[in-house]
């Protein structure tokens, strides 16, 4: 017997165990014989990344072309999320990704683009974006479209950019958030939200002086902004600097713009000797990954990356094929999960 069949036989079986079918099926696969489905097929192949194999020859794709993807810091791990889940469904079609990240004092958006173009790139899909930002002009994109780039803009809609566009339902967020805090009881309720300046940040803003006044939290919707709203930066330090300000003027429960400001919302609560949920009640946005596992398990709610990947990708193919997809913006219900750091309405003192 050959010394090598055990090591082939277990790496037949770890593969099989890891994409859900049979050691045949794998072996098919491996030995790119036919009968198997892509989506098999697929599930094989991304077996074989995760366990660390070396794909062999005959299975590695000649790439159909470049995509670029533009996204924000990756500090924020709903970026890397996006990121993640964009780049694998570019590569089940056969374009090979080319991530762009921006920091503070590093490469800009339009820097970016100028480095794609010279890439010579089938299409951008750009994540949260200057499109995003209300004070940033248009015609970027605009002379985008003009040289019949295939362009698709997630989270944050701008009016008069001609392509497809795809976003959470901010103001179902919101909904989600409010309802489910009253029903707990609380009628102090705050909102810590990044710069206005971003279409996201306005939407949520906009939503949250309605949900109030619609739920009969407060009379007047001006009060939303004047009383229970603070306006910050998307960051632990945010988070943290809003809540100070939220539970000085009294607030119950503190609805956060994302799951690192809920995050630092929550350090807030405590240096104040506060516990979270029994005396303020913390939540958040997004659902990023590990954000199960903090202390205590935060509620959030949560994007849909992977369905909204899903139609950013299917857009830019479109496009990318002569094709044109619908420019109406697509957005994605968002959906509430509930775990330990909202809780009932502490007795009053």
């Amino acid at each position: 017997m050959s010394p090598t069949l055990p090591h082939v036989r277990t790496r037949l079986t770890d593969l099989a165990e890891q994409a859900g079918v049979s050691t045949a099926t794998v072996s098919r696969v491996l030995n790119g014989k036919a009968g198997v489905s892509s989506e098999t097929r697929q599930a094989v192949l991304a077996a074989l990344d995760l366990l660390g194999y070396e794909r062999p020859e005959k299975l590695r794709n000649r790439s159909a072309g470049l995509v670029g993807l533009v996204v924000p810091e990756l500090t924020n791990p709903v970026f890397p999320a996006f990121a993640q889940t964009i780049e694998s469904l570019l590569s089940e079609h056969g374009y090979t990704p080319l991530l762009c990240t921006q920091s503070p004092g590093g490469t800009t958006e339009d820097e970016y683009v100028e480095m794609l173009l010279d890439h010579e790139v089938d299409g951008i899909v750009f994540v949260s974006g200057l499109h995003a930002d209300s004070l940033a002009g248009r015609e970027r994109y605009e002379r985008l479209r003009s040289r019949g780039m295939p362009i698709v803009l997630v989270n944050g809609f701008a009016e008069g950019i001609d392509a497809p566009f795809v976003s959470t339902d901010d103001v179902a967020a919101i909904e989600l958030s409010v309802r489910h805090l009253e029903s707990l009881g609380h009628r102090r309720i705050g909102l810590a939200i990044g710069p206005d300046r971003f279409v996201p940040a306005q939407r949520k803003q906009g939503a949250f002086a309605d949900a109030l006044l619609r739920h009969g939290l407060v009379e007047d919707p001006a009060s939303a902004a004047d009383e229970h709203t603070v306006v910050t930066l998307f960051s632990v330090e945010g988070g943290q600097a809003a809540a100070v300000e939220l539970l000085d003027s009294g607030h119950t429960a503190i609805i956060c713009g994302s799951d690192l400001m809920a995050l630092g919302a929550i350090r807030a609560a405590r240096s104040r000797g506060l516990d979270v949920p029994a005396d303020v009640s913390v939540l958040g946005y997004d659902d990023s990954p590990l954000i199960a596992f903090t202390d205590p398990p935060l509620t959030t709610v949560r994007q849909p990356v992977a369905a909204m990947a899903q139609a950013a990708i299917s857009a830019l193919l479109t496009e990318i094929g002569g094709a044109r997809a619908p420019r109406t913006e697509l957005l994605f219900q968002p959906e509430l999960i509930v775990r330990g750091s909202t809780g009932a309405v502490p007795p009053a003192r």
